[in-house]
């Protein structure tokens, strides 16, 4: 797979030689610098931009023979997103937060199970508050109840504790493998933590836009 940009009059390779595959109900990592492509990745890998060269397969559908209505149709249904910023509506509370995905497709219960997520990641008390009211720490704890709501098959994680201080950032990083591990989702995680990769199943490296490794680990 390839992803270029034109630049002026000139191309940039962003992506070069990159194949991979997760494993159904893997952790997985993808960890480099800056600069690396990594969030490129993730956004080729979840649909949302086209390689220039190649294919990708999400969830058994090869995303180059579907149209972009598809592409965001197969996201709704099977793809969770967790960003660094939270992507919080912030004219909505917790609940409707967490809840208004699920009412969109339709989904009768949406209220009663956006309550027993936010129940789960300890915000129980705080379904009413907007994302101003409430912590970083808080409101990615929203996020990630938001992004297990619909029972994704796979989620992405675009570094999930870039804007939180480290003791916050343990307890949402426990709380994400926590909650991956009860639903059995596919997770992959875009970050430069080593630390973090460390505790996935599978990681890897980019450099330049290309592989440089692609290991197991010793997590479980």
């Amino acid at each position: 797979m390839e992803k270029t940009y034109t630049s002026g009059s000139k191309q940039l390779t962003v992506l070069k030689n990159v194949t991979f595959e997760v494993e159904k109900g893997q952790t997985f990592s993808i960890v480099g610098p800056s600069g690396s492509g990594k969030t490129t990745l993730l956004g080729l890998c979840a649909g949302l931009d086209e390689p220039n060269a190649g294919t990708v397969d999400l969830c058994g559908h090869d995303l180059s023979t579907l149209n972009e209505d598809q592409r965001a149709e197969l996201r709704n249904r099977e793809v969770g997103f967790i960003f660094q910023n939270f992507q919080l509506l912030p004219t909505l509370t917790a609940l409707e937060n967490v809840s208004v995905p699920l009412e969109l497709q339709g989904d009768k219960k949406a209220i009663s199970r956006a309550k027993e997520l936010l129940e789960k990641v300890g915000l129980r008390d705080r379904v009413d508050h907007y994302p101003s009211q409430l912590s970083g720490g808080e409101q990615q704890r929203v996020a990630l109840a938001r992004a297990f709501s619909n029972r994704p098959s796979i989620l992405f994680a675009d570094e999930p504790t870039g804007n939180l201080d480290e003791e916050t950032g343990e307890k949402v990083i426990q709380l994400l493998f926590d909650l991956n591990q009860d639903a059995g989702t596919t997770l992959v995680i875009i970050s430069h933590d080593l630390d973090l990769a460390a505790r996935t199943q599978q990681i890897l490296r980019l450099k330049g836009g290309q592989i440089v490794s692609n290991q197991s680990t010793a997590a479980v």
